[in-house]
């Protein structure tokens, strides 16, 4: 049996006095990312014995409101084509991508 190989992925949280975030960065070496500041982020876990998820959402104070809301529409995205290469299932991915469009529309997040 081969050796398994572990990866380590860090998420560090600079806090103001109300625990608020002020800085967000994370560190992936097997991927070539070292401290990398980011403005938001959102990890889901899934916990197979109370199936349920698991969430951490953070972003900093002077995340603005224009970059989250590009950030969802992304994050969206990216939610429908992996549920796509999970499931296979073109129908509800397809009404996803629908959801995502409408989404970018309502904010106006589409260029003209």
């Amino acid at each position: 049996m081969a050796d398994n190989i572990k990866s380590t992925i860090t998420l560090n949280v600079e806090l103001d006095e109300n625990r608020i975030p002020e800085t967000l960065s994370w560190t992936a070496k097997d991927g070539g990312i070292e401290n990398e500041e980011a403005k938001a982020m959102l990890l889901s876990v899934w916990d197979s014995k109370a199936q349920e998820t698991l969430r951490i959402d953070l972003w900093t104070k002077d995340m603005p409101v224009d970059e989250m809301k590009k950030f969802f529409h992304q994050t969206l995205v990216a939610m429908s084509d992996t549920f796509n290469r999970a499931t296979q299932d073109e129908k509800m991915t397809a009404t996803m991508k629908d959801f995502c469009d409408y989404f970018a529309e309502k904010l106006e997040l589409k260029k003209k």
